[in-house]
This record gives C-alpha cells, structure tokens and sequence, in this order.
C-alpha cells in the first residue's frame, strides 16, 4: 500500500508532543512534516535554538519539514464591514494583530530557510459579512507578501479557510486571477470549501488552475446547521477518493498534508489521527 502521492500531517494534529507525532506519523509511512504548533507554541514564537532542536528531530526520524503551517494574515483587516459570526475562530496558539504581520511574515521566512521548508501557509483576514468589500485590500496584502517571498525563494500558499475571506475554490480562483505571481500558490482544502457552502469536489476543485496548488490538507466532516462535525477522513460528506484521483489525473507534485480535526474516539486525539492517517494512507494508495 505506497501512496500514490506523497503524505504528510500538521505534527500537533497526533499531539503537542513532537516526538510523539513523529513516531505516529513513521509508523503510517509518512514523509512530510507540516509545522503549526509544538508543546502548547506556535511554531513561529520558537526560538532558534529550538527550531534548530526540531529540525534534529525531525531529521532523525527520516521526515523532511515540507511547509510552515504559520498564523500570518489570520486576523481583522483594518476598517472591514463587521465579522461574520457565525465561523469559530481557530488561533492554535497565536493571536496577533494586523500591525504584527510584517514581523510575523519576516520570522516565517526565516523558520522556513533554516528548517528547509518550501511552503508558508497564509490566510485572508477574519471573515466579514461582505467578504467582496474587503477583496482589494486581500489581493494587495498577498501580492506584496508574495513579492517578499520570491527574494527568499519561497512559496506562499493561500489556504481556503471558512472562517476567513477566501473560503471557497470560487475564491480563491477571483484571487489567481488578479495575482499571476509565481510564488503564489493554493493550499487546497476541500473540507473547509464545504463548511462554506461550496461543493469542494468536483464544482470547487473545477475553478481552480492545478498547477497553482501547491499542497492539499486532508479532514472530512458533515454539517450540522451551520456547524461542521469532524470525523474519520473517508468517511463523511468530502469525495476523497474522487478528489485524490483528479489529483493524480492533473500530475499534482504536492503532498497529501493530514490536518484531522476530529477530537477521536472517547476525545483521544492521537487515536483520530492515526486513524486518519491510516486512512489516508489507503486512499492515496488506491
């Protein structure tokens, strides 16, 4: 069972605990390490000698660091229409202000060089109730980011997030088409495409150019109401299978980054991911 395109997880997604996460993630048959949140800190408030101890123990599990998972643009846009209520608000342990964000996206382009990680993961401001009126200013913010990334040779990748302005595979396509810039790139999630009301696969994954994604997260949900309700990748209301084969049918050269958000059996977080990841182990081996 060797996947057909490579896999990887968010590590804090199997525990806080890097070493735990590693040894979960080897014994699935991972490659890839996505960097978010290590023993309770964002990856990005480290230190250098602590990143310089996670790239040790990382390298010694045979894995390579593939993106930074980082928090930047993962807050209120300046003089916005007020925030959509209706989204949970997820930090993972970074709570920033917009006046934070060129230090914030300075400190990730450092963490990624020295941790040999290709990809920084950003987002599009909190989501207000007329994203529209806010997508000038997303463009803007993206396209100089993306221009600072090309001086270190790195790749932004712009997550679909629905609790943010750029949720569906629809929207983020409007931002391609305004940002041609080469070192701007998709972190596609179908799951979150879906919390916001989109059909992520096929009518999501349609809009967007396959060669502008340049990693993939995994997690499955149903909704309920309004609120999503996680379970096992595979398993709930997210074609995996038909996504993952239109993947391999557009050459796709990412990972498959395992991001799994359902709190496990009996709240045992560590036993949903490796399920998951065992899942999703099978289903880019099919």
């Amino acid at each position: 069972m060797t996947p057909k395109i490579p896999i990887a997880a968010i590590t804090d997604e199997f525990s806080p605990d890097l070493d735990i996460a590693l040894q979960a993630m080897q014994e699935i048959g991972m490659s890839g390490v996505e960097l978010r949140v290590i023993s309770g800190r964002n990856i990005i408030d480290l230190s250098d000698a602590e990143l310089d101890l996670v790239a040790e123990r990382v390298a010694a599990g045979g894995l390579k660091v593939i993106s930074i998972a980082s928090p930047l643009f993962k807050c209120l846009l300046p003089d916005s229409p007020p925030v959509d209520s209706r989204f949970q608000h997820d930090v993972f342990a970074s709570k920033h202000t917009f006046e934070d964000q060129p230090r914030l996206a300075e400190r990730a382009f450092f963490i990624a060089k020295r941790l040999g990680a290709k990809i920084i993961r950003v987002f599009s401001f909190w989501r207000v109730i007329q994203p529209e009126a806010c997508f000038e200013s997303v463009v803007r913010e993206l396209g100089e980011l993306a221009e600072k990334a090309a001086r270190h040779g790195l790749t932004i990748g712009l997550e679909n997030e629905h609790a943010c302005n750029i949720a569906t595979g629809a929207e983020t396509r409007q931002v391609l088409d305004c940002l041609k810039h080469s070192n701007l790139g998709v972190v596609w999630d179908p799951a979150n495409a879906y919390v916001s009301g989109e059909n992520p696969f096929p009518v999501g994954y349609a809009a967007l150019p396959p060669n502008r994604i340049v990693h993939v997260h995994a997690k499955d949900c149903h909704m309920e109401g309004h609120t999503p309700v996680w379970g096992p990748l595979g398993t709930r209301a997210i074609d995996w299978k038909g996504q993952i084969a239109a993947l391999l049918k557009d050459e796709y050269k990412g990972y498959l980054s395992l991001e799994t958000h359902w709190a496990g059996p009996g709240g045992d977080k560590l036993q949903a991911s490796k399920i998951c990841g065992w899942n999703l182990r099978g289903l880019a081996s099919d």
